[in-house]
């Protein structure tokens, strides 16, 4: 069979002020009709722009060589790096479709998801509203989607994370290509839902023999889903094998560096230990910095809307020094719960108190004295540093915002010292946050967290954006911090090996509710509750025969389920 993407002797430039950026160098890949190619590697490893290099997606400050040619169902074969515009408008989503990371952002808020998937049919051929219309309405079906001769006239907005990136992959596959290009399909996505749309993409190759080229950093989601393996660094394919062979005998050094880095579920336990040995006498009977009783959390109702409980009836507590990972899927009451503590949402019931301050029905002038004691690290520090200041002053802001410093000059020394302390030079100061990296920017983000020495820091979704090795850096330093400053910490995660190796105690979340409690070797050891079992069931592990078992239980734990 003659691959349906053959790239040859790729190379793609990119120019920019300082002279061209070479970000792709001399890469050679096949893909076969039928088969998942994974492609991995880190962050500016080149596998993103070889992917969009299939599309002829990449922009016009790009300098391409080399073949990358695709073969049609219908055996056509096309040279994408050598063909007009018009021709690659008739090969993308016929002959090649593309699943973007954030549906969010493909997809139009101001039209029905029927009428998105629509344009694309009849933008290929000449097909009447009412045709197209009726394929959108099947190929929903297709995808998962509940009742869809109801849903198909719904906007984006009307749909859930999983959803919407459920339609994204119909758009791709409404027209029947022979290959579908996945950018981080998963990355956003809790653990059960990604569960369910690895299951729905092997299940579409399998249905339908269409090709998959894979691009993540989830080497779970590689061992649960490829055929085939690419590693990327630098630029280079510096391996290329059979998952299996590629799990259990890496040949690259950084190949055995990528699988070394990434978290497993039980690592977390001796390290728990170490520190539970390492507390003071009589810290168990010592006045938590967070408590929680009875807590609930009501968004109200609008347009005729009902409201909305997020969080009904949760207790716990956090102890100084200790931390608590929260974890749970999308829409359990996490991020909600991370934000009561820090003030940012009001509380509707039941107690919270947070550094000796009750939040519920707390005043701005109640909460300011607690705020310079609590630090934040948001999920995302790319939208939540301003792009106009420099990486100096976003750090600087809570000491200037809460009287440190006088000015973002006056506070320099002290940013120069938290710089240094997650590993940054003191020179990235002066830079602006898109001319970092997504790790350094996240360190940056969690030098802003720690400017005002807090007693308590919340860290929401910290590292899920983060490819493993950067992960593995950005962890490691977490936990240095945490043992040489001693701040208590809640940490939010869908990811339970990240929230394994961190957390003291872990509370698992499920529609608001809290369903289990305990040390890591209790939760994740020996899960008593069903949910938990299934959360830690959909978490995919990197062993491609392990994975295997683990799917296979995932779906009697389903079916039990009922």
């Amino acid at each position: 069979m003659s691959a349906v993407a053959s790239i040859t002797d790729l190379a793609v430039s990119f120019a920019t002020d300082a002279g061209p950026v070479r970000a792709v160098d001399g890469v050679s890949l096949d893909v076969q009709p039928g088969e998942v190619l994974a492609v991995v590697g880190e962050s500016g490893s080149g596998k993103t722009v070889t992917a969009k290099t299939i599309l002829g997606l990449l922009p016009e400050t790009a300098t391409t060589s080399g073949a990358v040619v695709l073969t049609g169902r219908d055996g056509a074969t096309t040279d994408v790096i050598s063909v007009s515009a018009a021709r690659l408008r008739q090969v993308r989503g016929r002959d090649v479709a593309m699943v973007f990371q954030e549906p969010s952002s493909v997809l139009n808020p101001v039209y029905t998801v029927g009428w998105q998937i629509a344009e694309g049919i009849r933008a290929h051929g000449d097909v009447s509203k009412k045709v197209a219309r009726r394929r959108a309405i099947e190929v929903l079906g297709t995808v998962g989607i509940p009742d869809p001769e109801h849903r198909v006239d719904h906007y984006p907005h009307q749909f859930s994370g999983g959803q919407k990136q459920r339609i994204v992959i119909a758009m791709a596959l409404v027209l029947g290509p022979s290959l579908i290009v996945a950018d981080e399909p998963t990355t956003a996505l809790d653990v059960t839902v990604q569960a369910e749309i690895l299951d729905l993409l092997r299940h579409l190759r399998d249905e339908t023999g269409t090709a998959i080229v894979l691009i993540t950093h989830n080497m779970g989601v590689v061992a649960d889903l490829a055929d085939r393996v690419a590693v990327m660094y630098q630029g280079k394919v510096v391996e290329q094998a059979p998952v299996k062979d590629l799990f259990g005998d890496p040949q690259a050094d950084y190949t055995k560096a990528l699988l070394k880095a990434v978290p497993r579920v039980g690592e977390g336990t001796a390290r728990a230990l170490e520190r539970a040995a390492a507390r003071p006498e009589g810290w168990e009977a010592s006045e938590p910095v967070v408590r929680a009783e009875g807590l609930t959390i009501t968004y109200p109702g609008r347009f005729r809307q009902p409201a909305f409980t997020a969080v009904n009836g949760v207790s716990l507590a956090i102890r100084p020094g200790e931390v608590l990972g929260l974890v749970g899927e999308s829409g359990s009451g996490k991020t909600t719960i991370a934000r009561a503590i820090a003030g940012l949402t009001p509380v509707s019931g039941g107690s919270l108190r947070v550094l000796g301050t009750e939040m519920h029905g707390a005043k701005g002038r109640d909460l300011k004295a607690m705020r310079p004691r609590l630090g934040f690290v948001f999920q995302d520090p790319a939208t939540s540093f301003n792009p106009l200041l420099t990486i100096a002053e976003c750090v600087a802001e809570p000491l200037v915002v809460h009287g440190r410093a006088r000015n973002p000059e006056a506070a320099r020394q002290r940013v120069d010292e938290l710089l240094e302390a997650v590993q940054l030079p003191r020179s990235y100061g002066d830079r602006f946050p898109h001319e970092l990296s997504g790790g350094q920017r996240q360190r940056a983000s969690l030098a802003r967290g720690l400017a005002l020495d807090p007693e308590l820091l919340v860290a929401d979704e910290p590292t899920s954006a983060l490819d493993v090795s950067v992960q593995a850096r950005v962890l490691e330093l977490f936990a240095e911090l945490q043992k040489e400053l001693g701040f208590a910490c809640l940490f939010v995660s869908h990811d339970l090996a990240v929230v394994d190796l961190l957390a003291d105690r872990i509370a698992v979340l499920y529609r608001g509710q809290l369903v289990e409690e305990g040390t890591g070797a209790e939760v994740l050891g020996a899960p008593r509750e069903t949910y938990t079992k299934q959360l830690l069931a959909s978490l995919p592990v990197p062993d491609p025969e392990a994975q295997a078992d683990h799917r296979e239980g995932l779906r009697a734990l389903r079916a039990s389920a009922g």
